[in-house]
Parts: structure tokens; sequence; C-alpha cells
């Protein structure tokens, strides 16, 4: 049934497209390869801080469709090294400003995130990244378990389970959004300011002259570019494979899942290493778990039955009511991982080619802040000081940020 509006009532203008859908121009100064959360982040802060907007931002398939589509949109800051610190926790810093920089709903809720120990060396290595966020500014504190259980009631915190809640490290400002209308808002504001969005768009290859590369070849034709960035996530390896370098990146499924909708029961996030699952509930009110990647190398989009079937058995561990829960759907993405846990940005052996993967399962979170530090290094031709110390040349000096297990679960 059909409900007319009252008479003389003002209906707001829908358009069709929250952004354009244009062909392909034979040349920009920028094209962006990877059409999710931080290509279009990137083309955002290109046109906003800098006004660059000759740019196209091009995507094998829709809008936002890989890793963006795909992950439990958890966005955190309490990362133990200074380097990883500085840009999550600059990202977090923009994320509180996002919706009204992008003026569209992205649902931002800092319902904070509890990071639990379960055995001594979980505390004393919880609360030594607590005291390294205190020195980096960021809001961190350490939490006795009935101080959990106060926070997140439906925690088991007896003593009597295998893993007991001997504690946990507490960040109140992290929280959750919608990413699919990160994507969207991202991607409206960048067509508004000119900037081309070009879906069904896959590169097969480029065009290189000496150490440039001066075009890009697509499903959609052949397009020059003055400056090109790789924001591929999983299919980075398929990209530099075609520009003859190598990238120590290996791309992993990453599964998730969700319940069925239920009424509001958990308040926060809650994430364990050692039983490895990380619970949220989604605004719509389904829970939403994840777990760690499977442990084969591909690009499918589905992940092993038996990872749900351990994720399953450690969140009923941890939320025993939740035994009592339906599963709704699961899902899966491509992440790409780096040796030390922590991406790779910058430059490449080509002088105008930059550089955006490995970052695993932390990429959402990652969003506004690499967007808005690629973009200032495109401008200037001159790397961010955020993300300086991320560069591919780290492998060979030796100046690794490893992340593996310093910040618990790396989501």
């Amino acid at each position: 049934m059909t409900i007319a509006p009252p008479p003389g009532a003002q209906l707001p203008e829908h358009p069709e497209f929250l952004w354009r859908n244009p062909e392909p121009r034979k040349t920009y100064d920028v094209v962006i390869v990877g059409g999710g959360g931080h290509g279009l982040a990137t083309a955002h802060y290109l046109a906003k801080n800098h006004g660059i907007t000759n740019v196209a931002v091009l995507e094998k398939g829709w809008l936002a469709g890989g890793n963006m589509a795909r992950n439990t949109t958890l966005i955190r800051s309490n990362y133990l090294w200074d380097e990883s610190a500085n840009i999550y926790e600059h990202s977090l810093k923009l994320w509180e400003g996002l919706e009204e920089d992008l003026d569209y709903p992205i649902l931002f809720s800092q319902r904070g995130v509890l990071n639990l120990a379960h055995s001594l060396q979980d505390v004393r290595d919880s609360v030594r990244r607590v005291e390294a966020n205190k020195l980096n500014g960021i809001d961190a504190q350490w939490v006795e378990p009935d101080e959990v259980k106060k926070l997140c009631p439906l925690v088991d915190i007896s003593d009597d389970i295998r893993y007991p809640v001997l504690g946990a490290t507490y960040q109140p400002r992290a929280g959750i959004a919608k990413h699919d209308y990160v994507a969207w808002g991202f991607a409206r504001r960048a067509s508004a300011a000119g900037i081309d969005i070009i879906q069904n768009c896959e590169v097969t290859g480029f065009v290189t002259d000496g150490n440039r590369v001066t075009g890009v070849k697509t499903t959609r034709g052949d397009i020059g570019a003055g400056q090109v960035a790789l924001c591929a996530a999983g299919h980075t390896t398929t990209l530099t494979d075609m520009l003859g370098f190598r990238t120590p990146v290996q791309s992993h499924p990453l599964q998730a899942l969700v319940s069925e909708l239920l009424e509001p029961v958990h308040p926060t996030v809650v994430m364990s290493n050692a039983i490895h699952v990380y619970v949220s509930q989604a605004h719509k009110g389904e829970l939403v778990m994840g777990a760690g990647v499977d442990s084969y190398n591909g690009y499918g989009q589905r992940g092993a039955f038996h990872i749900i079937e351990r994720q399953m058995a450690a969140a009923v561990e941890l939320f025993p009511v939740f035994a009592r829960a339906h599963l709704l759907r699961t899902w899966g993405g491509i992440v790409d991982v780096c040796p030390d846990a922590s991406p790779i940005v910058g430059r490449t052996p080509y002088d105008n080619v930059f550089l955006n993967c490995g970052w695993g399962t932390g990429g959402f979170k990652a969003t506004p802040g690499l967007g808005w530090c690629l973009a200032d290094t495109i401008a200037h031709d001159a790397l961010h000081p955020y993300i300086a110390p991320f560069g591919l040349d780290r492998f060979v000096s030796g100046a690794l940020v490893d992340e593996h297990g310093a910040a618990a679960v790396a989501h």
C-alpha cells in the first residue's frame, strides 16, 4: 500500500545516485586505483585540502564492494608503537568530525573498546600498551574484572572458566561506524567536487616511460595519468606484478558473521586475543563477530568453516548468553598482510606511483587518516610525517614497525 503525502507537503529531492557515473576521460592529473574507503578518502582530501580535482578513482567492480563492504567497522587508536599510534589517532580525530565534514550520516558511535587479558603475560603486555598510549596522548586505561563487568555486563568474569578475565585495556573514544555510509559520504563529496568515480573499470596494465607511469590500461580504455596511487588492498600484488616490482604482502581471506537481530544487549566492543574473537552490536541489532585470518593465501571472498566454528565457541566462552543466538550470515574479505603487521604506504620504484597496502585487518579504522596523509603526499610529492615510517624500504633497512600481538587482535 502506498501512503500519499499530506497535501502541500514538500518532498525532498532524492537523486538517482549519490555520485556521478561518468565515462573516463583521456587523461587525469591523478589516477587512484581502488574505489574502496582509502581510495575515496584520498580523492576527497585531494579536493578538499589541496584543490586537486582532475582525479579519477577506478574501481573494477562496484564502488566500495571489496573490503569496505566486508569489514566489521571497528575504530580505535590504542596501538603500541608511536608510528602506529600517530596515524590511527590522527584518523580517530578525523572520525570524530567526519559526519560534519561529509555532510552525511555515518552512524559513528563511540561506545569504547575492551581488550581482555586472560593471563599474567596478557596483563603485563596490556599495561605496557596502556602506558605507551598515555605517552602518546591517547585515551587508554587499565580496568579490573569488576569494571569490565560494569562496562559490559554480558562478559563472564567467573574464576572457574578456561580463560578467566584478569582485566582489560579500555579506550572510551573507540567505536564503530556504518561502513557503507562512510563510502557513500566520501564518494558523494568527491563527485560533487568534480572527481570522476569510474566503476566496472578493471586495471589490466600500465604504460611506462623509464621510471614513470604515463598511463593505466583498463577494461574501459587507456587513461593517461600524471600520478598514480595504488589503493587496491588484497589485490595489490596483482598490480605491482604488472609494474615489475615485488612487495612483501600476502593476501588472506578474513571472514566475519552476524547474528539474527536482537534487542540492544551489548553496549561496547569486546576483543580477546587469547580466545580470538571480537564482538560488537550493530545499529540494527545484529551481533557482529570476527576472528583472525584464514591461514591459507587466496583471493576468495569466503573462508573455511572451522574458523567460524572456533570463533562461535570463543564467543560462547566469553558470553554464555550468546549460546541462544542464531547465526544469520557470514561473509569474507581479502586482506593484505605484511610481515610486521603494519601497512606499506609511500613511494615505489616509479617516481610518480604511490603505494598504499598491507593494512591487514585494520584498514577501515585508518580510512580518513590515510586518505588525508596520502592526499598530502601526492599533492606535495613528499611523504607526510605520519606515513613516512611505513615505506617499502623498511624491509631493507630493518626499521620495522612490528605490531604483531602488540595491540591484541589486529582489527
